[in-house]
């Protein structure tokens, strides 16, 4: 993960992604890049282009939180609550 990659936010998403991910990319505030966005849609430049960054750029792949082992010391054979084995 040392490899810092242009991809659509999954966090810092208003709509597609694309401002939090361009922001998180150059280490600036995305709200500057949603900003920049607007300005530039009411300049006279297509929204097109954010849609084209949205299908193109692939969406940030989030990690999956790991569920620690129930038991890390194998101590415990059945749950004290239910008297179950545990697997």
């Amino acid at each position: 993960m040392g490899t810092n990659r242009l991809t659509r936010s999954a966090t810092d998403s208003m709509l597609g992604g694309v401002c939090g991910g361009i922001a998180r990319y150059f280490g600036i505030d995305s709200t500057i890049v949603r900003l920049v966005f607007v300005l530039a849609v009411l300049s006279g430049l297509s929204p097109l282009i954010y849609v084209i960054l949205w299908i193109v750029m692939p969406k940030e792949e989030l990690a999956l939180p790991t569920t620690p082992a129930q038991d890390p010391t194998g101590e415990w054979k059945y749950d004290p609550y239910t008297g179950q084995k545990l697997n």
